[in-house]
C-alpha cells in the first residue's frame, strides 16, 4: 500500500529523478534517492512543510541538482518505475531510511548538512537525517 498518494505521472516523474540523480550509484544508490524524497514529503518539517506531491517534492526550488541543472530530461525506463513504485510503498534502506538530505561532497562527508547529523556514505552520496524531536513524522512507522 503507497505511503504517499502516487498517480502513474508521478511514478514516472520519480523515476526519472531516481535515474538522473542517482544512475550511476546502481539500484541501491537510486532507491535512496527515492527515500529521501518520500521522506520529505511525508515528513512536515524543516525545508518541506508544506510538501505533500511527488511533483511538489521534485520541484521544490534548488531541491535537487538534476532538475536545476538539466539531467532530469530522460523518459522513465521500467526499470526506475519499480524502483519508484517500491519507494512509494514505503520500502526503504539504509543510510537513507530516513534521511531528508544527501549530497555528493568533494571529499569527505561533514558531520552536519542543513543542521542534520551524517548517518553515513552510500558511494559518493551522502545522507543526513533529523533527529525524532525536529521530525517525527519521517520515524512514523507507516
Amino acid at each position: 500500500m503507497p505511503v504517499v498518494k502516487a498517480r502513474e505521472s508521478d511514478i514516472d516523474l520519480l523515476a526519472r529523478l531516481l535515474r538522473a540523480e542517482a544512475e550511476g550509484e546502481g539500484i541501491q544508490g537510486m532507491m535512496m534517492v527515492g527515500n529521501v524524497g518520500i521522506n520529505r514529503i511525508r515528513a512536515d518539517c524543516s525545508d518541506f512543510k508544506g510538501i505533500r506531491t511527488i511533483p511538489q517534492m521534485i520541484y521544490q526550488p534548488h531541491a535537487f541538482e538534476a532538475v536545476t541543472h538539466g539531467y532530469f530530461y530522460q523518459r522513465a525506463r521500467e526499470s526506475e518505475r519499480r524502483l519508484a513504485k517500491r519507494a512509494i510503498n514505503g520500502e526503504r534502506v539504509w543510510p537513507a531510511k530516513y534521511s531528508l538530505w544527501y549530497f555528493r561532497p568533494e571529499g569527505d562527508c561533514p558531520a552536519t548538512w542543513y543542521n542534520q547529523p551524517l548517518v553515513a556514505r552510500y558511494k559518493l552520496h551522502c545522507f543526513y537525517e533529523p533527529t525524532a524531536t525536529e521530525c517525527e513524522n519521517v520515524y512514523n512507522t507507516f
